[in-house]
């Protein structure tokens, strides 16, 4: 019994600092100010979807030896969410609401995001221009530029272990010019 609890602590620690891994890589200014993804919370938000999808397509690979460490990653990130949510002022019936909407949000992108990286760039533009995009009207190329910068992290997750991605070891990319 007792080693049913160690098995979630461990995936839960792995999964946070898998998660961790992504909040920083959201943040690159490079995403902001090179791919011109709007700098605002659905801005943000959207750099954290795009990363996890980006995670979770990877854990997906090995999916026998990370499901448990998928599930933690997914269920972290969106309790961080509900508590940022609360930090900036929504309140108990508010949050659960908007949880539920952005974890819907999540899944439609999880598919366009896989449909586009099935089927190429314009489809991954297509996508990308519906999601990350639907605000604003970006400089010619920033959607291009993202997409690329996708595949990109794609391949170079591909290419890291399972077991470093089981305890909680990933590398992103730097965004390039």
């Amino acid at each position: 019994m007792f080693g049913l609890f160690k098995r979630n602590s461990r995936h839960r620690d792995a999964a946070l600092d898998l998660y961790s891994a992504v909040v920083r890589q959201a943040r690159q200014a490079r995403l902001y100010t090179g791919y011109g993804v709007p700098d605002t919370p659905d801005g943000r938000y959207d750099m954290i979807m795009v990363h996890a999808f980006l995670l979770l397509q990877r854990l997906k690979r090995d999916h026998d030896r990370t499901q448990d460490l998928g599930q933690a990653f997914f269920d972290l990130m969106f309790d961080d969410m509900d508590q940022n949510l609360r930090e900036m002022g929504a309140g108990d019936i508010g949050v659960s609401h908007r949880i539920k909407d952005m974890a819907k949000a999540f899944y439609g992108r999880i598919a366009a995001y896989e449909d586009g990286m099935r089927r190429g760039d314009e489809a991954l533009a297509a996508a990308l221009a519906r999601n990350v995009y639907r605000n604003g009207d970006p400089a010619p190329g920033c959607i291009d530029g993202l997409a690329a910068y996708m595949r990109a992290q794609a391949a170079a997750l591909a290419a890291q272990s399972t077991d470093d991605l089981s305890a909680g070891r990933v590398a992103f990319d730097e965004p390039s010019d």
